[in-house]
């Protein structure tokens, strides 16, 4: 325990600590931005949605079935079904080319920041692998130029610098990969959703016209 609030004391890290510090902040800005638009805005319970649009729908009640959609929010899964609800009365053709025009807009928004929330856990450990080459050229050059009563304080910064960088930087990186992992498994999900909820839906609609 007393290891990690060494870590964190940042005059034990030199320079190196505050900019893995400026790092985690960036980390931190993307998983509190991509946690409220995954988990709040864009996700819903798309089987019962669709449940309720489906049974809607088989009522010849397209009104209904769009306010069901409406009744979901910015869902990522009712925009994508109010699109091409919207073109219920149109051609197969048309309510295919709304549901893809609807999916191609919002999947980008979905992802988007993932790639980032990865590459900046890969930056911050080798931010933190570079912070501990140079506390260690730090230290074994102190073995050869510092005067000798001067050695040992030089040699314990070197190390200080080696090791306090590599902590703090796997303390950073290892949480911002779990939750890569955890919010890439739940724009995997919303994605899978909107790509069955609409064949379900342009399958249902075809076959209302016929």
């Amino acid at each position: 325990m007393e290891g990690f609030k060494t870590a964190f004391k940042l005059e034990n890290g030199g320079i190196w600590m505050w900019l893995l510090v400026l790092i985690s902040i960036f980390v931190v800005a993307v998983v509190v931005e991509r946690i409220y638009f995954l988990f709040f805005k864009y996700n819903t319970n798309a089987k019962t949605l669709f449940q309720a649009v489906q049974r809607s729908v088989m009522a010849d009640n397209i009104d209904q079935a769009i306010k069901n959609c409406n009744a979901a929010g910015s869902a990522a899964v009712a925009q994508v079904i109010k699109a091409g609800l919207t073109r219920a009365n149109k051609s197969d053709v048309d309510i295919q080319n709304a549901l893809e025009e609807a999916s191609l807009e919002i999947m980008p928004n979905i992802t988007k920041g993932l790639p980032t929330l990865n590459s900046l856990a890969n930056i911050v450990t080798l931010a933190g692998l570079l912070g501990t080459i140079v506390g260690l050229i730090s230290a074994f050059g102190a073995l050869e130029s510092a005067a000798p009563d001067k050695r040992q304080e030089m040699l314990s910064k070197g190390i200080a610098i080696a090791m306090n960088t590599t902590a703090l930087a796997l303390l950073i990186a290892i949480p911002a990969l779990c939750f890569h992992a955890v919010l890439s498994a739940v724009a995997r999900r919303i994605i899978a959703d909107i790509e069955l909820c609409s064949t379900k839906l342009a399958n249902m609609l075809s076959a209302r016209t016929k």
